[in-house]
């Protein structure tokens, strides 16, 4: 067997084709301490528990430098993740410059490695784009280091996303959200340590890219966390259109006064309700559940990210580098 890894290895490095050592698992007990209390979500007819799941679907535990980074589920007909999760324990600074990767699990054994793939995306993909790039649902300026911040460049956790909308107001609110998650967000065991259970996800949509990988309809993000303040744990949900900043400059939700422009006229995404999302995505799978024991919702106002943090690791200029690579 290892005989056989390092073949695949040489193969795979000689062919150009990164690759990221996960591991594609049955159960997502493996990597559980990804998912809040331990509990991924549960999605009927494509993720009834943490070992049971539809065979469209693949459980992913992220593995990098011989450690689990992240979880992702996969869905290989559409070519893109359901959801990737991640816990948010810190930030760090820059953007790392690594390769874009592929999963060799995902491929039916004994087949040869090339483009396309049979049951993911690959760069080529991506490739002479004007209006879409690849969208991480675990963002890189989310991570605590560097080897877990490498360790997002897997097109295992990436969508294809309109490049305004992941340059503009989603990556507004990713940096929302983590100015938000360092300063208020703690181990409740461990009041020092900064920690927020993260999910992020897409709803595969009725257009494909280049005839092969959906472009999802919707994104989606929540997270939950032990408020150090409140002394509860609370959660904070977004939910948007994957489509151009410039065609709707206000997003509708059930909570109005969440929602208008930002700074300068900006479009924002407006902050939902973990019970409000989890309607919303009842629109395609129904009775899904993402967090139990979270559903008391916090607004992002009373976060007030320092300057420091904010320059530290900006999502906003992470995401340009993105679209131009």
């Amino acid at each position: 067997m290892r005989l056989y890894i390092s073949s695949v290895v040489s193969a795979l490095l000689l062919l150009g084709f990164p690759f990221i050592m996960t591991k594609v698992v049955k159960s997502f007990s493996e990597c559980s301490q990804f998912f809040f209390n331990g509990k991924p979500p549960v999605i009927p007819g494509v993720l009834e528990s943490p070992d049971s799941k539809e065979k469209d679907y693949v459980l992913i535990c992220q593995k990098h430098m011989k450690e689990y980074r992240f979880a992702t589920l996969y869905d290989t007909a559409n070519k893109i993740p359901i959801f990737s999760a991640y816990k948010f324990t810190g930030i760090k600074k820059g953007r790392p410059d690594v390769p874009w990767k592929i999963e060799r699990q995902l491929e039916p054994s004994g087949n040869e490695m090339k483009v396309p793939f049979v049951s993911q995306a690959s760069n080529s993909e991506y490739k002479g784009l004007e209006k879409l790039n690849r969208g991480h649902l675990f963002p890189n300026c989310h991570a605590a280091d560097d080897p877990t911040a490498e360790s997002t460049f897997t097109l295992t956790n990436v969508v294809p996303q309109r490049i305004s909308f992941n340059g503009g107001s989603w990556s507004t609110m990713e940096n929302d959200i983590k100015g938000f998650m360092n300063k208020h967000c703690r181990d409740k065991d461990d009041i020092n340590k900064v920690l927020a259970y993260v999910l992020t996800g897409a709803v595969p949509g009725n257009n494909k890219l280049k005839e092969r990988v959906n472009i999802p309809s919707h994104m989606w993000t929540v997270f939950c966390c032990y408020h150090k303040t409140k002394g509860t744990f609370n959660s904070n949900a977004h939910w948007a259109e994957n489509k151009d900043d410039n065609e709707d400059p206000v997003q509708s939700t059930s909570r109005g006064k969440h929602q208008g422009k930002g700074k300068k006229g900006k479009k924002t995404i407006p902050e939902i309700s973990l019970k409000d999302l989890e309607e919303s995505l009842r629109k395609t799978w129904p009775n899904i559940k993402l967090f139990e024991g979270c559903g008391e919702f916090v607004t992002l106002e009373e976060n007030l990210p320092d300057k420091e943090t904010d320059q530290n690791n900006s999502c906003d200029e992470m995401d340009k580098q993105a679209a131009a690579g």
